[in-house]
């Protein structure tokens, strides 16, 4: 039987589960994992480091998608029972996602059908930029970024390749999604002894006139600030957000999670990029981002709402992440529109 002095705080057991005390006291609440002892005057949580397997496992299940009644039936069974119990749920999500895709491309070709014609404009915005590009405390920066009129864009490579991202953004420039991907996943898919996990995001924004041609892959952002308001406009490519977005997972799991950075796009063959295209205005900003920025700074959208120019902007948000411990590279580039 565990003795009380045995027993783990809740913030030393939600670090070695790789948690967060947030996170854990979801788990209790939604009855996944009950803490072994609760202080009857202070409310404090204490575990048992025997519970370890069980936090971890609640995690990576709530990351892969599962509802809380599979949970249950995974954690309550053997470990023959969960197995078949979690492949049986993965058999449906396959088999669920092969429908709605089939619903998707029905829809799709209604809407296009019923798209008006686009207009090309003839009006240039001008632009004004900002930027910060820091290698924290990685031993290495893999970041890369564009600022021109015409092109802004960022990259975030990974690997044991620190040259990807650059030469991504490069290709781009001169010859698009299709340049870089021959330019890049070439020597990715090569099967080079010095690159055998090496890789890079890429987002990047096309200035036409008064429009924004957005391309990305990976987990840059890019955002647009416009009548005091502050909008995502494109998606993290990774597992934690499409569940976030799907009220699958919260934001506080996946801040913590081991699994957090686990791209499911990035800059591949065959590999379908997002496309986005904004009709800009005078006053806007957009602002681009690797994740060594918005992942570890919390109040981003008070930096990025000011009316400070775009370089104080940028320079603000560098303190800000420098100031949560700046454990990765981390890149913002600030376009104020006129």
């Amino acid at each position: 039987m565990t003795s009380t002095r045995d027993l783990m705080t809740i913030g030393d057991f939600a670090r070695a589960a790789g948690l967060t005390p947030k996170a854990l006291r979801l788990y209790d609440e939604l009855g996944l994992l009950r803490p072994m002892e609760v202080d009857e005057h202070s409310g404090y949580r204490r575990y048992a480091p025997a519970q370890l397997e069980r936090a971890r496992l609640v995690a990576t299940l709530r990351l892969v998608g599962m509802p809380l009644a599979r949970i249950e039936q995974v954690l309550d069974g053997s470990r023959t029972e969960a197995a078949q119990a979690v492949s049986a749920y993965w058999v449906q999500v396959e088999a669920d996602t092969a429908t709605r895709r089939d619903i998707v491309t029905t829809l799709v070709h209604h809407l296009r059908n019923e798209a008006p014609a686009m207009t090309t404009s003839t009006h240039t915005l001008h632009a004004t930029f900002g930027s910060s590009h820091r290698q924290g405390r990685r031993d290495r920066q893999q970041d890369a970024y564009v600022a021109t009129p015409e092109l802004v864009a960022v990259a975030d490579g990974y690997g044991d390749r620190d040259d990807l991202a650059a030469r991504a953004l490069a290709a781009f420039g001169t010859g698009g999604l299709e340049g870089a991907v021959g330019d890049v996943a070439a020597d990715i898919t090569a099967g080079l002894p010095d690159a055998p996990s090496s890789g890079t995001t890429l987002t990047a924004v096309v200035l036409d006139g008064d429009t924004a041609r957005i391309t990305h892959l990976g987990d840059g952002r890019v955002w647009l600030v416009r009548d005091g308001g502050l909008r995502q406009l494109t998606h993290d490519h990774t597992v934690v957000a499409a569940l976030i977005e799907a009220g699958q997972l919260s934001a506080d799991e996946a801040r913590s999670h081991e699994h957090r950075s686990l791209l499911n796009r990035a800059l591949t063959p065959g590999t379908v990029a997002d496309d986005v295209t904004v009709d800009l205005r005078p006053g806007d900003r957009l602002v681009l981002t690797t994740d060594g920025v918005h992942a570890h700074v919390d109040d981003l959208a008070r930096l990025l709402l000011t009316d400070d120019g775009p370089q104080d902007v940028a320079d603000a948000v560098a303190a800000a992440v420098v100031a949560a411990g700046e454990p990765d590279n981390h890149t913002v580039v600030v376009v104020d529109l006129s």
